[in-house]
């Protein structure tokens, strides 16, 4: 069976109502993305990180998946498909995909600030100051910050690697190191760049640019994947 690796960024969650980071409500356009999603923002006021992430759960909380998020789960009817995200939210897992990489982490889950081992599911949207760990630590969002490392990003270059065909679908591919895994897939494999304001990748071969919204274009590209 060949693998499919599909690279998914903001433009598919932005379909069903998430918005990106940087369009964000007009209540946090006043801070920078350093007072809202660093490290350092945690360690001067936590609780505002707090709010802040509360307000984008509940978004996620209540969104559902889309039609792009639906076309990746019938790809599996016959490939084997992995899916390597951007995005925190998970759709992908509600839109009926068995196989997905959160390289920025996942914002339904908790994680302990004294063991980055420990990470629990969420019952619901809010995560207040107070609410601990079982080592008696604050529970932090379980998300990679601005300024901290990427742990993910080594084995999603390995399954990079694994593609027959990949596909990039719903980001401006000038995120890094995320935008790099495209250049980890074999050069002779078809490739696909589904996006509004797609381009053309320099130095990566065999790239087809569909210059669509992922609502439209991945069920499209899906449908002719599947003939």
């Amino acid at each position: 069976m060949k693998r499919i690796v599909v690279l998914s960024g903001a433009g598919v969650s932005a379909e069903s109502g998430i918005q990106t980071f940087r369009d964000g409500d007009g209540l946090w356009n006043k801070y920078r993305f350093e007072e809202l999603a660093s490290p350092q923002a945690w360690a001067s006021d936590p609780g505002l990180v707090q709010e802040f992430y509360n307000w984008r759960r509940k978004i996620v909380w209540e969104a559902e998946p889309n039609p792009a998020h639906i076309a990746l789960a019938k790809l599996e009817e016959k490939y084997d498909v992995q899916i390597i995200t951007q995005n925190v939210d998970d759709l992908h897992e509600r839109g009926g995909s068995s196989n997905i990489m959160h390289l920025h982490g996942e914002i339904k889950k908790a994680r302990s600030t004294v063991d980055p081992d420990l990470i629990y599911e969420m019952e619901n949207w809010e995560l207040k100051m107070g609410d601990k760990c079982e080592k008696g630590s604050q529970l932090r969002p379980h998300i990679v910050w601005f300024g901290e490392m990427v742990p993910m990003i080594q084995p999603a270059t390995e399954i990079a690697a694994t593609a027959d065909i990949f596909i990039v679908v719903g980001t401006s591919m000038v995120v890094y190191p995320a935008a790099s895994l495209i250049i980890y897939a074999k050069p002779d494999i078809p490739k696909y760049y589904v996006d509004p304001k797609a381009f053309e990748v320099s130095g990566i071969s065999n790239l087809k640019i569909i210059k669509k919204k992922a609502g439209v274009g991945v069920p499209e590209l899906v449908n002719e994947l599947i003939k």
